[in-house]
């Protein structure tokens, strides 16, 4: 889905534009805590996505020190064109389904995130929104 996104873009920054376009403008040390990297990991990582020009760092308001990670209109708009595209393609691999077993994946899927969440509280959230 990244390549999708970007050709250029690591598979593993997929996460931080989801991140992003959900939960709007970041800093950069929420964004590590949340995916489970480093501060080092996470600059990197950004430094790559502002190369391709998919986000901006703008200084945060509330803290003159900090910056603010967010989408830039190509990234949003290059993000929600492969998300789309995702949703179109289960829905046309789920239509075909009952209902009943749909219903029974999402009964599954709920309970799988519920023992992750058990796990690791983060790792839940991070899968819920993949």
């Amino acid at each position: 889905m990244a390549r999708e996104v970007h050709p250029e873009l690591e598979s593993a920054a997929y996460g931080l534009l989801m991140r992003l376009e959900d939960a709007g403008p970041q800093r950069a040390t929420d964004l590590a805590a949340f995916v489970g990297v480093g501060k080092a990991t996470m600059s990197r990582q950004l430094r790559a996505i502002e190369g391709l020009g998919l986000v901006t760092r703008t200084p945060d308001p509330a803290d003159g020190r900090a910056f603010l990670v967010e989408l830039t209109e190509e990234g949003r708009s290059r993000f929600r064109a492969v998300r789309v595209a995702r949703r179109a393609r289960y829905a046309r691999r789920l239509a075909a389904w009952e209902r009943s077993e749909v219903a029974e994946l999402a009964r599954l899927l709920h309970r799988l995130n519920a023992e992750q969440e058990a796990d690791d509280p983060g790792q839940a959230a991070r899968a819920a929104q993949e």
